[in-house]
């Protein structure tokens, strides 16, 4: 049990600044809802989508590769030096090749419709993702000694920092453009977070192993190609709205038609973000402890634990969002309400990414990377072709329903080829058990024949509370004695 409270505290120092940010973010979401229109918000939404992609290829897993070789190497500043180097010379010629294409680049991502990509959003993300791309490894260091608070500190300050820079833009220099206003908060942010990394940049020595490097790109590269298929998975839907969408006869507009439809899916969306934050604090503490654990006799005994830990945790937020969507809903304007359907769909969807995110650990900690890239590529199919065949059908309604299979699908799949290779006995049927009945308190609490908003939530709370005290009785008071 010392094991899981230690992951458990890290996880909350890690994800606590984190989460607290995020939910004010929700306040962002409705200033940006507020002033912006679903076409003007769908271009954010969308640019985005594309963002995530490229910092895969920037990072081509070398985050991951230094985790992996800084248990083992004698000398864990070499790994350091050389992973740098390595992203500080890719970043540099990333930005000057692209700015020296960036009209070639724009008018390619804005095709043959005018989506309004202006040639200065591009240009502005560029820059965002350079900067991004250059705090992996230091914010990674940062990670494998554990400094969990400083980390915590830096991603706390960067995320306060692109929330004042938002409301210094719209409230007191109210541009005329206020979706480069949004882009600005963001670069300005990342800016300031890369500064407070100097102190890791100073330890920076020109030491590079050519040798080393070559070990740690072999080991980095599937978890890039498994990544680029993983950020189908997770972003396509948004990129095939732009391009697949039906849009219906007699609208004149068909540009500003399809970034309404990508501005209210984007939208609804971020209510998701509860269970999302949680899985990215797990992540930032769980990746270097699982590695930590990886020799240890009761290695697998520690994962079944964590697992189990972590998943009814995922349920119990997913009730818990569940319980309070018409609350969550009024962070969002009332002309991107009508989206609101697709919530439930993309928290089950999350809920599967986050139990697969655990089941991962199988193939990280025994260097078999490249069952990742097959997982996220069997994924990537299945996002691509329901996303191809849903999409003009149903809309953003059918890329949740893909992004739902999706996610499904990796989860269980890892769940195979890990019991094949790295076989470890998780509760799976007792877990499943939960998130059914979990799901069918969802129908309960959405057909519940009540319509006073107060009563309606007094229900739901009654429900939510009764699940957890049914989860912790019957599984985490036993998880606490062990």
């Amino acid at each position: 049990m010392s094991d899981i409270k230690k992951l458990a505290s890290q996880t909350a120092i890690y994800g606590i600044p984190t989460i607290v940010g995020r939910f004010l973010n929700y306040f962002l979401v409705f200033l940006h809802t507020y002033f912006l229109a679903t076409d003007s918000y769908g271009i954010v939404g969308s640019l985005y989508a594309y963002v995530s992609f490229l910092m895969i290829v920037l990072t081509y897993g070398m985050e991951t590769a230094f985790f992996r070789f800084s248990q083992t190497a004698k000398d864990k500043n070499i790994v350091y030096n050389t992973a740098l180097l390595s992203l500080i010379t890719t970043s540099c010629a990333f930005l000057v090749i692209t700015f020296c294409f960036l009209s070639p680049i724009t008018n390619v991502m804005n095709g043959e419709a005018n989506m309004f990509y202006e040639k200065k959003y591009i240009a502005i993300f560029l820059i965002i993702i350079a900067f991004d791309a250059l705090r992996a490894i230091p914010y990674a260091k940062l990670r494998v000694e554990q400094k969990a608070k400083r980390f915590a500190l830096i991603k706390s300050i960067d995320i306060f920092s692109n929330i004042a820079f938002n409301l210094l833009f719209f409230f007191v220099i109210k541009p005329q453009d206020l979706v480069m206003a949004i882009f600005l908060s963001n670069c300005f942010a990342s800016a300031i977070s890369f500064f407070l990394l100097m102190p890791e940049y100073c330890q920076f020595r020109f030491r590079f192993s050519f040798a080393l490097w070559k070990r740690m790109i072999a080991y980095g590269l599937p978890i890039m190609i498994g990544g680029l298929a993983g950020m189908i998975n997770e972003t396509f839907d948004r990129i095939a709205l732009q391009h697949l969408i039906t849009v219906p006869k007699g609208v004149a507009d068909s540009s500003k038609y399809i970034l309404s439809q990508i501005g209210v899916y984007s939208a609804c969306y971020k209510l998701s973000i509860v269970m999302t934050l949680f899985i990215q604090a797990f992540k930032f503490a769980a990746e270097p402890f699982f590695f930590s654990k990886m020799k240890d006799k009761d290695a697998k005994s520690v994962y079944v634990r964590i697992m189990t830990a972590y998943t009814l945790f995922l349920i119990v937020i997913f009730l818990g969002v569940i319980a309070y969507l018409d609350v969550f809903k009024l962070f969002l304007r009332e002309e991107y309400h009508q989206g609101m359907k697709v919530v439930p769909l993309l928290l089950i969807a999350n809920l599967c990414l986050g139990v697969y995110y655990n089941l991962s650990v199988w193939y990280k900690v025994s260097d078999k990377t490249i069952y990742g890239a097959y997982i996220s590529f069997i994924g990537a199919i299945i996002t691509l072709v329901l996303n191809y065949l849903l999409v003009p059908i149903l809309g953003y309604i059918g890329a949740a329903w893909t992004t739902l299979a999706c996610y499904f699908t990796i989860m269980v799949v890892c769940y195979l080829f890990g019991q094949k290779f790295y076989p470890i006995a998780y509760p799976i049927k007792r877990l499943a058990a939960y998130l059914l009945l979990a799901i069918g308190l969802y129908f309960v609490m959405a057909y519940l024949p009540i319509t006073d908003l107060a009563w309606r939530l007094v229900a739901n709370t009654i429900i939510l509370f009764a699940f957890v005290g049914l989860v912790f009785k019957l599984d985490i008071y036993k998880l606490i004695k062990q």
